[in-house]
């Protein structure tokens, strides 16, 4: 299994004979090279997608068509794109859990907010949600963006995650006291790999204070396009 960061909030998972792309933001994206898009989705078998702002949906429709691959997600909206778009989906919904042809998928609640721009102004497009994803002896808790949930100790009771993928950049999300408040009275991880930091200076630049906060669990400030193998 290998997980590789393409900045920000997007992620490349390999897992259980699968390649699964999260809300892969390329277009504009400051810490993703134009010269690595290419490589960034190579070989992707399904999008997955936490909510619908810029910075996770913009690329979605274009690399759906490009790649042929369906877009994996709230059911309101690949419904919507699969009659209008025209693209493969997976709709499902929050507790529901989905078969990738490996990999297992199931959608669990976040607490942000979603939303697109139009003509008209923003408009709310079904809800934000993260997702645990279970495949090659391990389970990935993959947050999305929210902020801390009591709802988190059900997702550990459920699903016994021992990576945890979590937002931590702070001002749009949980920052990294946050999440590490999270990761030690929710989850039991071996592994954390904080992101949707350093993107922008508004954000958090560092995840110290996740890394000094959680002694015994390997906290992994990820590099740009370079694979962590689990």
């Amino acid at each position: 299994m290998q997980i590789t960061w393409l900045g920000h909030g997007s992620f490349k998972i390999e897992i259980a004979g699968q390649t699964l792309l999260v809300d892969p933001w390329l277009s504009g994206n400051p810490v993703l090279p134009e010269d690595q898009h290419d490589a960034a989705v190579a070989g992707a078998t399904h999008i997955l997608l936490t909510h619908a702002h810029f910075d996770h949906i913009v690329d979605v429709l274009p690399l759906a068509r490009k790649l042929g691959v369906p877009v994996v997600g709230q059911y309101d909206l690949m419904g919507h794109w699969e009659e209008h778009e025209k693209i493969e989906t997976v709709g499902f919904n929050k507790g529901g859990t989905v078969d990738l042809g490996g990999p297992k998928v199931t959608m669990v609640h976040a607490t942000h907010s979603t939303s697109i721009a139009t003509p008209e102004g923003p408009k709310v497009v079904g809800s934000e949600c993260g997702y645990m994803i279970e495949g090659d002896g391990h389970t990935i808790y993959l947050s999305g963006d929210t902020d801390v949930m009591a709802d988190m100790k059900v997702f550990n009771d459920l699903h016994k995650p021992d990576i945890g993928i979590l937002c931590a950049g702070g001002h749009f999300t949980m920052d990294m006291k946050r999440a590490a408040y999270a990761a030690k009275t929710f989850f039991d991880f071996k592994t954390v790999i904080p992101c949707h930091y350093k993107t922008f200076p508004i954000l958090e630049q560092s995840a110290e204070v996740l890394q000094q906060a959680l002694p015994g669990v390997d906290v992994i400030e990820a590099e740009v396009m370079k694979p962590i193998a689990f």
